[in-house]
């Protein structure tokens, strides 16, 4: 019999096949798709260290529960760490951290000392690991920690607003089947964690004056507001107007200091007029999977509240309201190829994939997505451990920059700088796989 493929001979010979998608990002994408592990002896002391910690910040992104992982729940991992060098050259990347302890990646000590990245045993990256923030480092008038108000992700570009913590998609016949926001909610609760469920207006205020007094070099350029999706009423409003009563309250608070983004449904076209009117920029009503089978299975509180056709309708309707360039839907990078309905081939689910990308982009609107991390939580994770193939992962970075170079678009506002070694987005390398301003100008020319 041959033998089995390491993780290294995979990925250097993707690295080879598809010379076009930045190594780094191939590197990125393995490690955000099944996750990574840590030596004890490279993990924070929890919250009182001297680097940021990992905040939970909506879902677990980790392949195992808070009971399972042992030290790495009680010492957490870092938000997220930084490569650079090693034997592939890597330039600076921001990944966020999933922790799984099975993965081949490892981060410990080398042999001088510093922090590695190891993949089957052999080091291959120099590893940064985020400075704990002043601002962390302060609390709440009632004792509440920043972090657990208002954490930052992407190296502290974006701050993340979970002003809702479970969803009201709930159960088996409701919840998207990827989804563990409610079961993250109940770990940290179980844990005796602080997990605040609805986040008072006052609370977040007080703790992004907190990031605004601290933040001294303006690092955190934009915030996110999110949470579950709300079918009835939260506090006696519905989803529009919970959501839009934060935006409403910081853009008062702090005009103009951050860039406003809400991740919601796809609401009716007055609900997002709503939303504009509270002060938010860009608007990212998330359409998960683009087919239609797997959209009705796999997100069926979706399909049951709104559906598919009625989801991707309201979408371009928010273009009329937002402009297209500011309405950008995310999608779950991977479930289309989740056992038991998804796609088989890589070939099949790229092109599903693709089609949706160009139904949307040919409208310039320009989607962006999260690499999937199989949560054992739920039914997809249980399911399909090892999430989807390295390979399709990097073939559709290699589409989705051809779909959007074809359509006249360059890469989305709020995400940051695009490009290998600069792009700081930490969920997914579609930003380090975007060309950089500088390389977009000459393009062309070099043609």
């Amino acid at each position: 019999m041959p033998e089995a493929q390491s993780r290294t001979d995979l990925v250097e010979d993707l690295m080879g096949r598809f010379p076009h998608v930045p190594r780094e990002a191939v590197i990125k994408e393995d490690l955000l798709r099944g996750g990574l592990a840590f030596d004890d002896s490279a993990l924070t002391d929890n919250e009182h260290g001297e680097v940021k910690p990992k905040s939970y910040f909506i879902f677990s992104f980790d392949h195992r529960t808070l009971p399972e992982l042992g030290t790495a729940a009680l010492r957490r991992p870092p938000e997220e760490i930084v490569l650079t060098g090693g034997p592939y050259g890597l330039r600076r990347t921001v990944v966020s951290v999933r922790t799984n302890p099975d993965s081949p990646y490892r981060v410990k000590s080398g042999d001088d000392g510093r922090l590695q990245l190891f993949l089957d045993g052999r080091p291959i990256a120099d590893v940064g690991l985020p400075p704990m923030p002043d601002y962390y480092r302060h609390t709440l008038a009632n004792g509440k920690q920043v972090m657990e108000v208002a954490p930052t992700i992407q190296w502290g570009y974006l701050i993340y607003l979970t002003a809702f913590r479970v969803c009201q998609y709930f159960g088996a016949k409701e919840e998207c089947q990827y989804c563990d926001i409610n079961h993250n909610w109940r770990q940290h609760k179980a844990a005796g964690r602080p997990y605040t469920g609805v986040k008072p207006v006052d609370e977040i205020l007080e703790a992004l004056a907190i990031i605004d007094k601290h933040d001294t070099a303006k690092a955190s350029q934009a915030y996110t507001l999110t949470g579950g999706s709300i079918t009835s009423t939260v506090q006696g409003k519905a989803e529009a107007d919970f959501y839009g009563q934060y935006a409403q309250a910081i853009e008062e608070r702090f005009p103009g200091r951050w860039i406003g983004k809400v991740v919601a449904q796809a609401l009716p076209k007055a609900d997002v007029q709503r939303f504009k009117d509270y002060g938010i920029q860009i608007y990212h009503p998330n359409y998960e999977v683009w087919d239609k089978k797997l959209f009705e299975l796999y997100c069926p509180g979706k399909e049951r509240y709104v559906g598919r056709e009625e989801w991707h309708r309201r979408i371009l309707d928010s273009a009329e309201i937002f402009g297209p360039r500011n309405v950008i839907p995310n999608f779950v990078a991977g479930v289309e190829m989740a056992a038991p309905h998804g796609f088989t081939t890589v070939d099949a689910a790229i092109d599903s994939t693709v089609e949706g990308l160009q139904y949307f982009m040919s409208r310039g609107i320009t989607p962006r997505f999260t690499t999937w991390c199989p949560e054992p939580t739920t039914p997809l994770g249980r399911t399909n451990p090892q999430g989807a193939p390295l390979e399709y992962h990097v073939r559709l970075l290699e589409a989705y920059r051809a779909t959007m170079e074809a359509n006249g678009l360059s890469s989305p506002p709020g995400y940051g700088p695009p490009g290998p070694g600069r792009a700081v987005f930490s969920v997914s390398s579609f930003m380090d796989s975007l060309p950089a301003p500088d390389e977009a100008a000459i393009a062309p020319a070099t043609a």
